[in-house]
């Protein structure tokens, strides 16, 4: 008997995106199959599957021990977020070497289907960065006597959605800040920044918006700029390790002395980027943007805003809702009080006092109705309301006529 083959050996997914590429979210099934094509016929004592998803960081750091001594830190962690096993073809025990409870596999080929479920929990989102990752996998194990196990593996993506419409990420950021330069024992004036977008959260693809004012009343000569900052911090043994990296940056106009900038809804867009990680307990993705005065000779003038990267785009009445408050006053003038609503006119300067007169007249036709009620609804319909201020609008008025007026209310 000739024995047979493995031609091909690989795990897939079954997509339920338009893709084709295997990105699910905690509670989800996963489903797929792992794949075998042999030539000739293969007796096989397994085949088992198992799917892991962990996060882990890993980073070295070089200390001095005293003269001509170092040694190196390793600092490292792990999080498991899946951890299932699964028997597809024979049994659990695959140790021995004997002939008995072996599967045939005839030439051709074979595919044998899996299924899992994700944990309910919340799952951290796949991620590579340079000193960890977040990473889900299934690895298929092919079983068979007197042969080294062969293996197989094929990563899935996972997303731990974060919905953009919330109050929180809703919420409009701004900020505002001031510089003077010093040379020696010389002062110039300062350089002043104001910004504000308006709101927290964005998904890949969209664009901020920018609203600032840079005001140059120092000597030297200054550009505005904007930029998206990716932040990437890693823990492990009670030490922290963190990476900066630019996203997307623009640049305003070079501002020369005693003069001025504004952007009136500058955009930024954000690129193709991993989305927040923000519930892992050893790696944290956040985003920022930082509106910023490049100034030579000196540090430069910075405003950071806290951005959001979300999963779940903004819903049309979210757009409206972020709009409309955004709209009200988007000149810069957001920088100052809120304004006060103005108050309605008083009574008085509506309806002037003939008016009211004559308005309180009974026609000589109803002389004829003399009942309580018709008194009531003359007297109540007619009646001035108090004014809206606190401040009496007519202070010369006399106090009598005031004491009449009660004296005539319905209700005494």
């Amino acid at each position: 008997m000739v024995l047979g083959k493995v031609k091909s050996f690989i795990v897939t997914y079954d997509c339920l995106n338009d893709s084709n590429v295997p990105v699910f979210s905690s509670g989800d099934s996963v489903s797929g199959r792992v794949i075998i094509e042999v030539t000739g016929e293969i007796r096989v004592k397994s085949l088992k599957i198992h799917a892991k998803g962990f996060a882990k960081v890993r980073w070295t750091e070089s200390r001095n021990a005293g003269s001509n001594t170092a040694y190196t830190q390793n600092y490292t962690k792990e999080v498991e977020y899946l951890n299932h096993r699964d028997i597809l073809i024979g049994h659990e025990r695959d140790d021995d070497n004997s002939e008995e409870g072996l599967t045939t596999i005839h030439s051709g080929r074979h595919e044998y289907a899996f299924s899992f479920e994700l944990p309910q929990t919340p799952l951290a989102t796949s991620f590579e960065g340079k000193h960890g990752s977040v990473r889900y996998w299934v690895k298929a194990e092919l079983h068979r006597p007197w042969l080294l196990p062969m293996k197989t593996k094929k990563e899935f993506t996972v997303f731990e959605h974060i919905d953009i419409n919330t109050p929180l990420l809703l919420s409009p950021q701004a900020g505002t800040k001031e510089k003077t330069l010093c040379c020696w024992f010389c002062t110039s004036g300062p350089i002043s920044l104001s910004a504000k977008i308006e709101r927290k959260g964005y998904t890949p693809g969209e664009s901020i918006q920018i609203f600032a004012e840079i005001e140059n009343c120092s000597s030297r000569m200054v550009v505005p700029k904007a930029a998206i900052y990716q932040t990437q911090t890693f823990f492990a043994k009670g030490k922290m390790k963190e990476i900066k990296q630019l996203v997307a940056n623009i640049r305003g106009e070079s501002l020369s002395s005693g003069k001025t900038e504004t952007w009136n809804g500058k955009m930024l867009k954000i690129p193709p980027v991993s989305p927040s990680i923000l519930d892992c307990s050893i790696i944290r993705v956040e985003y920022s943007l930082m509106v910023y005065v490049d100034i030579p000779g000196a540090m430069n003038l910075s405003l950071n805003l806290p951005l959001v990267v979300g999963t779940i785009p903004l819903h049309p009445f979210g757009s409206r809702t972020s709009s409309v408050s955004s709209q009200c006053s988007m000149t810069m003038s957001w920088l100052g009080l809120p304004e006060r609503p103005e108050a309605p006119p008083a009574y008085a300067e509506v309806v002037t006092e003939e008016q009211r007169q004559s308005c309180l007249e009974v026609s000589s036709g109803r002389e004829n109705f003399d009942g309580p009620l018709f008194a009531y609804i003359q007297e109540f319909r007619f009646r001035p309301p108090p004014p809206y201020s606190e401040i009496d609008p007519n202070p010369d008025q006399d106090t009598s006529t005031a004491e009449q007026r009660l004296d005539t209310c319905p209700s005494r």
